[in-house]
């Protein structure tokens, strides 16, 4: 029953890493502009955002 779910979880893991690829991309495009116009709120926001979705995706890159 362990493999069951652990196979699960693999294969829901490998569907969200494309989905977290692309919300870091955005992310990155969203702290590019807001770092051209001197965004301090944004920035801060983006980067804590993106160390989040970083550590999800090395979680299901494991």
């Amino acid at each position: 029953m362990e493999q069951v779910i652990q196979t699960f979880q693999r294969k829901d893991g490998e569907r969200r890493i494309p989905v977290l690829k692309m919300e870091i991309d955005y992310e990155l495009l969203t702290l590019h502009e807001a770092l051209q116009s001197n965004d301090e709120t944004q920035v801060a926001e983006s980067k804590e955002k993106l160390d989040s979705l970083r550590i999800e995706l090395l979680k299901l890159e494991v």
